[in-house]
């Protein structure tokens, strides 16, 4: 789609072709689950001058209105990659600090809007006890909702995630007075997958990345077995209803065989 040499005739263009897309959609089964790593937000900042915390608070403005949209399209989960394990050992301590009161009022208003029901994914060893508890209050807040499940990944490994769902297994298992070697011989992928962050839940169906980068950075190592998997070219700041409408178009096209 060419970019008009006159601005101001770009909103209309890109309403055309929210509705063309739109139509392509109509009929087609949405996916159940979308994942999100939302990359981006400090290069979009540096384009702009600015500071990363500017970078991450236009991201947390664009999550407000995501959350929207995958609503409107009877998606029921949605797990946003808010904070990793590695972000908290590699990002500055200004930045780090700047970061957490961001998703600190994220978490608060969204489990304040809606009927959409808010769960914490991930470990709490190394947060902030303000964000900690923000994340327990709105996850205890939005516990009867009925709506729209909001996962969101905060202090999240995926390795690291594998590593505690094993360990709460062995622990079940000793409890009811099996041994390691039963442990070893007889554990299932179904008694691991039940004691990971996300539980008793179904994995994505889609996970989406932008800014271009194509890799998981430890996200969802588990859970993204079979997903199917959509990278935008966009930074986070910048991405579009219109983008968004093409990602599901393009998880619509594609046949998920799960290896048959």
């Amino acid at each position: 789609m060419g970019v008009p040499s006159d601005p101001r005739r770009i909103p209309l263009l890109y309403h055309i072709y929210e509705r063309r897309l739109e139509r392509e959609l109509e009929g087609q089964t949405p996916p159940q689950h979308v994942a999100v790593i939302l990359d981006g937000n400090r290069r979009w900042a540096e384009r702009q001058n600015s500071k990363a915390a500017t970078g991450h608070r236009a991201g947390a403005a664009v999550i407000r209105q995501f959350l929207g949209w995958c609503d409107e399209r009877d998606i029921r989960i949605v797990t946003l990659y808010l904070l990793s394990t590695d972000n908290l050992a590699n990002r500055g301590h200004e930045e780090l600090q700047q970061l957490v009161q961001i998703i600190i009022d994220l978490t608060d208003e969204i489990s304040r809007c809606s009927d959409w029901r808010v769960r914490h994914v991930g470990s709490t060893d190394g947060l902030p006890e303000q964000l900690v508890a923000t994340l327990q209050s709105a996850q205890h807040r939005t516990a009867d909702a009925t709506g729209m499940q909001v996962n969101l990944a905060v202090g999240y490994g995926g390795r690291r995630e594998i590593v505690d769902a094993v360990r709460l297994t062995a622990r079940q298992w000793q409890q009811a007075g099996r041994t390691l070697a039963d442990f070893a011989e007889g554990v299932s992928e179904a008694e691991i997958g039940e004691h990971l962050y996300t539980g008793s839940q179904p994995d994505p169906d889609l996970i989406l990345r932008t800014s271009g980068e194509q890799r998981l950075s430890d996200f969802l190592l588990w859970q993204a077995a079979h997903s199917e998997f959509y990278f935008a070219d966009v930074l986070w700041p910048d991405f579009r209803r219109v983008d968004f409408l093409r990602a599901l178009r393009s998880y619509a096209g594609r046949q998920r065989r799960f290896g048959s």
